[in-house]
């Protein structure tokens, strides 16, 4: 059998139709007005999964970027639906809350080895290393004013991301500090699956080591590099991204050992 594992991608990337028990969950969180984004994102992920698991697909491990870790911590067995999409749509208020507050943006800097980025980004008040994607593709995060003088001392690509604030970075300190709160309140389950921290690469294996790497995901980088690399070290051959615009799986070309990429879509199809 194939050893898969599905993973979840994070802001940026689109939402998505969703039905069934899924937009059930989700009306019941936000009654009939409009769907936060994050929500939307979180719930056309989780109706991926749940279409692949009807189709007999099954895991062998779960990881998310960033806002997919919620996604992912459900795949896992250690979230119930119910309690994930509440959660996700409070982080949504929270963090938007946080950057009318402190505004800021992100900037992807394509071409440039990560440590190079630190190096630049630790001399610059007001602006982190916030995602480390790929080997060859690093996300700045912080004050508009700071993000500029960073990457005017960066070579390579740079990319503005479409997002609507400084995202990992301390700019988001009051969302990150009311959600460690909720986080500390919400019930998790032992998972049935282990699920891969993007915080550290680290391998979860319980309902309190979810709710942990859950509580700092929002101030720490994401280290997309680090779960790649836990796959390859778990021998896991494929990797299933459960979403929409397959932002994952063009990141994982950057690496030179991986796992088989695959859209769910194929596996659907």
């Amino acid at each position: 059998m194939t050893r898969r594992a599905v993973v979840f991608p994070g802001q940026g990337t689109p939402g998505g139709e969703i039905s069934g028990r899924v937009e059930e969950v989700v009306r019941g969180v936000v009654g009939d007005g409009d769907v936060p984004y994050q929500l939307s994102v979180f719930a056309r992920s989780v109706e991926v999964f749940h279409a692949l698991r009807t189709r007999g697909v099954e895991f062998e491990v779960a990881a998310g970027h960033s806002l997919g870790e919620y996604a992912a911590a459900h795949a896992a067995g250690s979230l119930a639906l119910e309690e994930a999409a509440r959660l996700v749509a409070e982080r949504d208020r929270l963090m938007r809350e946080a950057s009318r507050r402190n505004p800021g943006g992100m900037v992807a800097v394509i071409g440039v080895d990560p440590e190079e980025v630190v190096r630049v980004v630790e001399g610059i008040d007001g602006v982190v290393a916030a995602n480390f994607n790929s080997p060859r593709q690093t996300v700045v995060s912080g004050r508009e004013e700071a993000l500029g003088e960073a990457v005017s001392r960066l070579g390579g690509r740079k990319i503005p991301l479409k997002v609507s604030g400084a995202f990992h970075s301390p700019l988001m300190a009051p969302a990150a500090e009311e959600m460690d709160r909720l986080l500390g309140e919400a019930v998790f389950g032992e998972p049935s699956i282990p699920m891969i921290s993007a915080v550290d690469g680290n391998l979860l294996k319980s309902a309190e080591q979810i709710r942990s790497a859950l509580r700092i995901q929002m101030l720490s980088p994401v280290r997309w590099v680090s779960v790649v690399e836990r796959m390859v070290g778990m021998g896991i051959e494929e990797v299933v991204e459960a979403g929409e615009g397959g932002t994952l799986l063009r990141m994982l070309r950057d690496f030179e050992e991986k796992p088989v990429g695959r859209g769910a879509g194929e596996l659907l199809a």
